[in-house]
């Protein structure tokens, strides 16, 4: 996994070289260590590869799923996704998304509790 996609506010590279469906899965794990969920949301922007990267993370969650609660919040923007996870009362969530890059990016916003962002630099040090 290219470690360069790990980023001060979030996790983001060029799709499919960078960031991809098996980086995800390897992702997902320190995340879960981070949070220690009861509850999480995971919710995708528009661009043409968010479908996929969303489906490999939504996938790589079925091993925990006697653990706590994931609620697939679908296509949304990051305000809505950041309102569902405070509505929700959820421990984090997971928005695929990468924000204002061009289209050939995608990346992972990652947010704690009341939706306070959680860096990817520290996600990184779960992974290493």
């Amino acid at each position: 996994m290219d470690k360069n996609i790990f980023r001060a506010y979030d996790i983001r590279g060029k799709y499919p070289k960078e960031i991809n469906e098996e980086a995800v899965a390897e992702i997902i794990p320190a995340i879960i260590n981070i949070l220690k969920p009861k509850i999480i949301v995971v919710g995708h922007d528009t661009r043409l590869s968010s479908p996929s990267l969303y489906r490999a993370a939504l996938k790589s969650f079925i091993v925990y799923r006697s653990l706590f609660i994931v609620i697939p919040a679908g296509i949304s923007t990051t305000p809505m996704f950041y309102f569902l996870v405070n509505k929700l009362k959820a421990d984090g969530g997971i928005m695929i998304t990468a924000s204002h890059n061009p289209k050939e990016y995608n990346g992972l916003k990652i947010v704690g509790k009341n939706a306070a962002p959680i860096s990817g630099k520290e996600i990184l040090k779960w992974i290493i």
